[in-house]
């Protein structure tokens, strides 16, 4: 049982969370939704503890598929960035609301940037590419995702203030354009830079929310430095260039780190953990 209590462990935050938004919101959608995706990250870290192949993408599959498909196409939910600001500037905690707050803005306090290793859609695809491990040092082109996440504000923001009508129309709409645009440039990138996460990196829009409380994450990967000989293993595996090899929450990268255990199942001499 001691090898599966952080299975266990993140099965009972998500079910809290499903209980308490099912009783104070009286949905039982919030019942199902958080217990179907915490289900499935429970579900990937006891086939990951059990040595099982390709745990995590599971996992991504899983909640991925679930939600672009049912809550954004099937649902018609726009569960990007435009629809939290969407939900925000209408003043309704509900839906994009509710996901933003506990998986992009208070969540990684707890588990950092691991919507982006386990549950992004986006991602869930560009991790099917040819270049899984960047083979070239980080660009200087972060600032871009700055842009990208103030083009969504203005986007929405006009819609608001130009009185647009049926604007939950118009929102489903932008989804569907939002990922084939999203999608159309993340392959783009990662064949260009040959990096699959290059558009993690730097055009996702997500990542303005997720880095300031990664930095404060509970659950994060750290180094025994009298078992680390310095091999670079860890660096040369990692998607997102995150040293692990400084257990200093200012490691370089260090808010970009997924969890995703690439570095910890590659570490031959097992001084990496989570």
């Amino acid at each position: 049982m001691k090898k599966h209590a952080a299975s266990l462990f993140i099965f009972t935050v998500f079910e809290t969370v499903a209980i308490v938004l099912w009783l104070t919101k009286g949905n039982l959608f919030y019942l199902f939704n958080f217990s179907y995706i915490g289900g499935a990250l429970a579900l990937g870290l006891f086939l990951y503890n059990e040595k099982k192949p390709h745990a995590r993408r599971i996992v991504q599959f899983l909640v991925g598929t679930y939600m672009l498909v049912y809550l954004g196409l099937i649902c018609q939910e726009n569960m990007q960035i435009e629809g939290f600001w969407y939900y925000l500037f209408s003043g309704v905690f509900e839906a994009a609301t509710i996901h933003y707050a506990v998986a992009k803005i208070f969540g990684p306090l707890l588990f950092g940037r691991g919507w982006c290793g386990y549950a992004c859609w986006t991602a869930m695809v560009l991790d099917l590419l040819p270049y899984p491990h960047p083979s070239a040092p980080r660009k200087n082109i972060g600032y871009l995702r700055y842009i990208t996440f103030l083009l969504s504000l203005c986007f929405v923001g006009a819609l608001f203030l130009l009185h647009i009508a049926d604007l939950e129309r118009i929102l489903f709409f932008s989804f569907i354009a939002g990922n084939l645009l999203y999608y159309a440039a993340g392959i783009s990138l990662a064949f260009a830079l040959r990096d699959n996460r290059a558009f993690c990196k730097y055009l996702c829009p997500i990542t303005v929310f997720l880095k300031p409380m990664s930095y404060y994450s509970a659950i994060r990967v750290t180094v025994d430095e009298n078992l680390c000989v310095h091999c670079g293993k860890c660096q040369s595996v990692c998607p997102m260039n995150v040293d692990m090899t400084d257990n200093s929450r200012s490691r370089e990268n260090g808010t970009e780190c997924i969890l995703c255990m690439e570095c910890i199942d590659q570490c031959p001499r097992k001084a990496l953990k989570m």
